[in-house]
């Protein structure tokens, strides 16, 4: 029998968006890997009445009804009281919470008598099952009533954290009759809108698995997400959809179940032996900042210099002064003696500029706000871990050979004919600088290489 799940969030504090719902978020992942469908989320604030016509909606839709907050000692907390009335149950002190309640207080303020109102929290329904709660004050509990399973968590995340994975889930593992296995496909260079009518009929075909995409900030996902009695046969399922869609669009997918561009074009640098360094103008130091941020990054990264200013691209990177006069800073021509100068100024193997207009307006050149253009340097060929082809990655390039990626969006891209390109990672690369999000800019088009 497949379950469906409703959660629903108690207090008023979400409602004013003082704190976010991530209570919400992580119980919908753990049920997901029980095979135990989310189809609503509901917020309530700390009002009576609203959360019992909550929960009366919630009660006909769904067969597991899972509560977070209110559990607590104020006058405000009153999900056990409502939730105990809708169900008909009557609410009994329960002395071994009581016990541990006073013993938490004991050990948290040994010089400070526990307030009674406390006690409230040990106000338990008749005949639940009781979640202790290590982690805090408010006991958690389940019941079932009606044909609901009916489970009330405390609402702190890190007690629900707690409460949840050590308590709720050992519970709800009896009901599963599956297992829901996602995988997401993460792409750079295609619009939600230009993949969603590219799988249009696709999506609408597919029952189990499913395929849908999501928009993220300069990037998007294609989430593939399979039920099956055990997550061996739920990935055998999306292995061949997988397959199918990377056949399909090719290098705009740079990953699979991977957090980011730049955590990508880390390993790929690190895997070959490659170092890197950046030359920024309108992003000021955003790309490099980007990879700092992943640990190791002194392993691949040699540096990055902000070069602002004409002066500091002329006096720093090397550009020459004549460039920047015919063509100005915001130039293809400017973009890869940029890249260049920063291999040459951090002896890195591969060096990526980024030179645009950030706006609020258009430059004296007349240059719109968004357009950017970026390069990318590499080694001469024979240099280092790039003769050859690596474990699981296609073969390189011929010296001075193109290679062509898909459009994405806003601006251009100089390219640097220093030598040859790098297997995927020339993509990674400028990718990562244009999701620095340069005034209206998302990315780049036109990408090219040596």
């Amino acid at each position: 029998m497949s379950h469906i799940a409703e959660l629903i969030a108690v207090g008023t504090e979400l409602l004013l968006g003082n704190i976010a719902n991530t209570d919400a978020q992580m119980i919908s992942q753990g049920l997901s890997e029980l095979g135990i469908h989310v189809y609503y989320h509901t917020v309530v604030g700390d009002n009576p009445a609203r959360l019992r016509s909550a929960v009366e909606i919630a009660r006909r839709r769904a067969d597991i009804l899972i509560t977070t907050g209110g559990l607590g000692p104020t006058c405000d907390d009153l999900t056990k009281q409502t939730l105990a009335q809708v169900f008909g149950r009557e609410l009994v002190f329960d002395e071994p919470s009581a016990q541990r309640i006073r013993s938490y207080f004991q050990r948290l303020h040994p010089d400070r008598p526990m307030t009674e109102n406390n006690l409230q929290q040990a106000m338990l329904p008749e005949g639940c099952t009781i979640f202790a709660n290590d982690w805090g004050t408010a006991p958690g509990c389940a019941f079932e009533a009606e044909g609901v399973r009916v489970i009330m968590l405390p609402g702190p995340p890190r007690e629900c954290r707690a409460m949840f994975t050590h308590r709720a889930l050992p519970y709800l593992r009896a009901l599963a009759d599956g297992t829901i296995v996602s995988r997401t496909l993460k792409i750079f260079g295609m619009g939600e809108s230009s993949v969603e009518a590219l799988l249009r009929e696709r999506m609408n075909a597919m029952t189990n698995p499913t395929l849908a995409p999501y928009a993220k900030e300069g990037e998007m996902e294609l989430r593939i997400t399979a039920k099956a009695p055990t997550e061996a046969e739920a990935r055998d399922l999306i292995a061949p959809v997988e397959e199918e869609l990377r056949d399909l669009l090719g290098d705009v997918i740079y990953g699979a179940d991977v957090k980011s561009l730049e955590e990508v074009a880390f390993a790929l640098m690190e895997a070959q032996g490659l170092t890197f360094g950046t030359a920024e103008s309108c992003t000021g130091g955003l790309v490099a900042k980007r990879m700092t941020d992943l640990p190791g990054a002194s392993a691949v990264l040699k540096g990055g210099v902000v070069s602002y200013t004409d002066e500091v691209k002329h006096n720093v990177l090397g550009v020459p002064q004549a460039l920047l006069d015919q063509y100005g800073a915001v130039s293809p021509q400017v973009a890869e003696a940029m890249a260049r100068g920063t291999r040459r100024v951090l002896g890195c193997d591969l060096a990526v500029s980024t030179t645009g207009v950030a706006g609020p307006d258009t430059d004296d050149r007349g240059n719109p706000v968004g357009l950017v253009y970026v390069a990318l340097a590499g080694a001469p060929s024979g240099k280092g871990a790039r003769n050859g082809a690596q474990p699981g990655l296609p073969p390189r390039p011929r010296s001075g050979e193109a290679v062509s990626h898909r459009p994405a969006v806003g601006g251009m891209t100089a390219e640097a004919r220093d030598g040859p390109a790098v297997p995927r990672l020339s993509a990674c690369c400028p990718a990562l600088a244009a999701t620095a999000q340069i005034g209206d800019s998302r990315s780049l088009n036109g990408l090219r290489e040596p």
